[in-house]
């Protein structure tokens, strides 16, 4: 192992040990509280095993699964210096602003910490609110879920038997109570934990006509001790998560970023378990939260009062860049995550490099590769295509055409590829709509150049490898700036070509596709 190498790697075990002891003592309540007696210690096993053992309960110290290294990465501490509408703001912690809303009283556990069969001390919550997004991350311990209380679908089912099922249906309506705290001072006992004040200045609706988090903070109620007993307890980090275009690529993206950027503000020593406090039906995009995160369950599959050692709220999708960029100028531009350890600017991002670095490092695809990937035979050039499936219980199963031609275009790309002299071309066809999500982050990260019309398979190219270029075809009716940003976000070229219509010129695509090839020595 080179000199270089084995710094990088002595680097990030520092990054890692400063982290494990910044959430450690930032999270004294977690660790300090006796095990409940008479509760099960429920891990990870309870969420991976539910499907086949729904009743298991296990006392495995941790079934987390540890943050993979990532070249992209760089600290997400909390600095208070953080500029406001910041690259840093946008895609990394702006989250500068920290309010407590409910602390745990050290005296109150030194009293009654070691007799109780609760959680010791109380509970006790916070949220840290990004002046820049507008948004929130919220997390607290002693918390108390009643799916009960939670008006909504199970979730979770399979599509073809819930085909027409209405969106309402699947969105929750938290009654009072839905989620509760433990509290040891008499005089919160009862009430509310966040009033309106709060909501407003810290958990604001904007353009969302449903903000489920906001709804969730609402329904939480302290209750005192006697009252708060539980089925079982969730012992490791757990974040709450409510989807709404859970089926869509590109929303769903967001929702990832979402839960990366809440597990890594908040500190987590491993990658947190996921409880979706939703009713949607099972998609093909769960592949991928599993591999993201720990595990994964629906608030509608525990049977009774289930109470979290550790939660975390994960903001919208709506409220991250990625969205926000489509209606709102987000002055940022990808560069190398050392070039900015060394000389940070305001104006610059490594953070959509480092969560496509987590994609990958999730399937277990390697991430420390720097040049383009290429096979044996020549470089690989990537055609996104667009088709007809399923998607949700309230689709048609008909995809909208982006590209009227697509087939034309694909054809004409494979035949000039056979009789390109300069270089072996490996054309792909990105069928993605029946491959696995593993399959499609592997035949994006080992794409040269990415080609396709607009929608939402595009998104993928957050996962994309540093030097790959995109190639955008665009209809006059969908002249929308998604990829073009993502692309410009990460750092990669980007090329447009827009039509006038729908249909595209397949010497035209060649022509631009043979220019790309040519930079980049082929």
């Amino acid at each position: 192992m080179n000199k270089k190498k084995l710094k990088i790697l002595l680097s990030l075990f520092a990054l890692n040990s400063i982290t494990l002891y910044l959430y450690f003592s930032s999270h004294p309540d977690h660790f300090r509280h006796n095990f409940p007696k008479n509760h099960y210690i429920t891990t990870g096993n309870r969420f991976s095993s539910s499907e086949n053992h729904p009743n298991l309960h296990s006392s495995v110290v941790s079934q987390s699964k540890p943050w993979p290294i990532l070249p992209s990465y760089l600290p997400w501490s909390q600095n208070p210096n953080v500029g406001w509408r910041s690259c840093e703001g946008y895609f990394g912690n702006g989250f500068t602003r920290k309010i407590d809303l409910l602390k745990t009283s050290p005296e109150i556990h030194r009293k009654f910490g070691e007799n109780r069969d609760s959680g010791g001390g109380g509970g006790w919550f916070r949220c840290f609110f990004s002046e820049t997004l507008q948004s929130s991350i919220c997390e607290g311990g002693v918390i108390r879920m009643n799916p009960e209380k939670i008006l909504m679908s199970k979730g979770g089912e399979k599509l073809e038997k819930v085909i027409g099922r209405g969106e309402e249906e699947e969105l929750p309506i938290f009654e009072n109570g839905a989620f509760e705290i433990e509290v040891n001072e008499r005089t919160k006992i009862g009430k509310k934990l966040a009033d309106e004040n709060f909501l407003n200045k810290y958990l604001p609706e904007g353009a969302v006509s449903k903000h489920t988090m906001r709804e969730l903070i609402d329904s939480i109620r302290l209750v005192g001790a006697n009252d708060f007993h539980c089925s079982e307890w969730i012992e490791e980090p757990s974040l709450l998560i409510t989807r709404f275009e859970y089926a869509n690529l590109f929303h769903t993206v967001t929702d990832w970023y979402s839960a990366y950027a809440a597990s890594r503000v908040t500190g987590l020593p491993s990658r947190p378990h996921l409880v979706f406090v939703d009713g949607h039906c099972e998609t093909q995009l769960e592949e991928t939260w599993r591999a993201l995160f720990s595990s994964l369950t629906y608030a509608k599959n525990f049977s009774g009062p289930v109470c979290f050692r550790h939660a975390i709220l994960s903001p919208l999708g709506y409220e991250t860049a990625l969205f926000k960029g489509l209606s709102e100028s987000i002055d940022c531009i990808g560069a190398p995550a050392h070039d900015l350890w060394q000389n940070p600017n305001d104006r610059k991002t490594a953070r959509l490099s480092e969560f496509g670095e987590m994609i990958r490092a999730a399937f277990g695809f390697p991430v420390d590769r720097q040049n383009i990937p290429r096979t044996v035979t020549g470089p690989n050039v990537l055609f996104v295509r667009r088709e007809d499936y399923l998607a949700h219980p309230r689709h048609g199963g008909k995809v909208q055409s982006r590209l009227s031609n697509e087939q034309e275009v694909f054809d004409s790309i494979k035949s000039w590829s056979l009789n390109h002299t300069e270089c072996k071309l490996n054309v792909i066809n990105g069928l993605f709509a029946h491959m696995s999500m593993k399959e499609q982050v592997r035949a994006i990260q080992d794409a040269s150049v990415i080609i396709g019309a607009h929608g939402a398979g595009l998104t993928h190219i957050v996962s994309a490898a540093p030097k790959a270029v995109i190639l955008e075809i665009i209809s006059s009716e969908y002249r929308r700036p998604h990829f073009a940003l993502i692309a410009h976000w990460k750092g990669l070229e980007y090329h447009p070509i827009d039509l006038e219509g729908s249909y595209a010129d397949p010497p035209v695509v060649i022509d631009k596709l043979s220019s790309i090839l040519r930079s980049l020595g082929c």
